[in-house]
């Protein structure tokens, strides 16, 4: 009995610990926070979708908020890392801080230092870009594009250079304000985002 009783103990020693889940961040504005649509529809819950059947170890954590500027989501990520621990975190922000006309300098600023503090947890980095409209001008817009490619580069992080790409440009895909994609191109833009953050799970 008691040579059985060791058996056991060994084979549950050796046996393998269920994987823990992992947890995928996402901070981002109302592009990630399914604006104008159910949040089932939203890109960030299809992603959850594929990963539960592609990559069933990680979990998403969704704390994107409308309206968010890369300050709002720098000055959230210190308790969001502290209480998730993810081991990825998409930041997708700098949209709202380009149609206000906000300092592209500061923007800069702030995406760094988010990176940063991700990394500073030894979490990986993906970076989702995006455009402005045309009406900005062509000088404003590819400053702004240009503080993502800076960072991505800076900060040796991927970079997703739009994630509306194709979309934008397709107004059977976007809302009527011409700024938010709809239910329909969800999809979409996952597939844009997908190639990029598949190589970093």
């Amino acid at each position: 009995m008691r040579r059985v009783w060791l058996v056991l103990v060994c084979l549950l020693w050796l046996a393998p610990l269920p994987a823990a889940a992992r947890t995928l961040l996402v901070v981002g504005d109302s592009l990630s926070a399914a604006y104008g649509m159910d949040a089932k529809s939203g890109w960030v819950a299809l992603l959850q979708k594929r990963l539960a059947q592609e990559k069933p170890d990680y979990r998403v954590i969704n704390a994107s908020i409308s309206g968010d500027t890369t300050a709002n989501g720098l000055a959230r990520l210190p308790r969001l890392l502290a209480e998730h621990k993810p081991v990825l975190v998409v930041i997708e922000l700098g949209g709202n801080d380009g149609l206000r006309g906000q300092s592209l300098g500061q923007m800069k600023h702030n995406i760094t230092a988010m990176v940063t503090k991700a990394k500073n947890i030894k979490a990986r980095v993906l970076l989702a870009g995006v455009r402005l409209p045309p009406n900005y001008g062509p000088a404003y817009a590819g400053k702004f594009q240009r503080v993502y490619q800076e960072v991505a580069r800076e900060q040796q992080v991927a970079l997703v250079p739009d994630m509306l790409d194709d979309i934008a440009n397709n107004g059977a895909l976007m809302l009527q304000d011409r700024i938010h994609p709809n239910a329909e191109a969800q999809a979409q833009v996952l597939e844009n985002i997908w190639p990029h953050l598949h190589r970093l799970l």
